[in-house]
């Protein structure tokens, strides 16, 4: 009876893109061109290693739940996630950015911070805000939002906001600036734990193809 197959979870997006050539030189690349495909479940040049495509958000729980023995998710949100049930072996160093705290230009966080002000905070990191924020002893009140998170101040539903900054530029064209930084964000390597004990003679291998891919990236 053959072994069965390890599975890789992926998001399409940037992280995909900037995973690909890291894949690439590790033997893991997909057959097919997996940011053109419509297909969810790809086959890879490593036999007994296939790739699934889910929703960003939801690698940490496909990894969690052993539907994927390994994947690649940001450390934004595998901090939202808690990381419970995963191990992180790997920082691979792709889609780097950071998660900030936003607010208008001309908005004086700094002074509303050391005064006490109620701040209204736009974010869809929930989890994380919320814990960043008690640990200064801020009171915040946290309006989630899933996109066009920079619209957020400029209508008055909150006053400052809470998101991944790469460029900036998309800040500066609404009138907003990094007032406060949570986070370096780079995206991990995870893996489920019962993975990692039970089928450590597949997945060792695969992690340290990786692991190799990056340091000479």
């Amino acid at each position: 009876m053959s072994a069965p197959v390890l599975t890789l979870a992926l998001a399409k997006g940037r992280i995909l893109e900037e995973a690909l050539p890291l894949l690439e030189r590790a033997g893991l690349a997909p057959v097919e061109d997996a940011a053109a495909t419509r297909r969810l479940i790809l086959e890879t040049r490593r036999p007994g290693l296939r790739i699934i495509l889910v929703r960003a958000a939801d690698v940490p729980t496909y990894v969690q739940y052993g539907a994927a023995d390994l994947g690649v998710a940001g450390a934004d949100l595998l901090a939202e996630h808690g990381g419970q049930g995963l191990y992180q072996p790997l920082d691979l160093g792709i889609a780097r950015c950071r998660m900030a705290v936003a607010a208008p230009v001309g908005f004086d966080y700094a002074a509303a911070v050391r005064s006490g002000a109620r701040l209204r905070v736009a974010t869809k990191y929930i989890r994380t805000v919320r814990e960043h924020f008690a640990a200064k002893g801020v009171h915040v009140d946290l309006i989630r939002l899933y996109g066009s998170m920079e619209l957020a101040p400029l209508v008055g539903l909150a006053d400052a906001i809470v998101d991944l900054v790469d460029t900036g530029k998309t800040l500066a064209a609404n009138r907003l600036e990094v007032v406060e930084e949570l986070m370096q964000v780079s995206s991990r390597l995870i893996a489920n734990p019962a993975s990692m004990k039970l089928r450590r003679a597949a997945i060792g291998p695969v992690i340290e193809a990786i692991r190799g891919a990056v340091a000479h990236g």
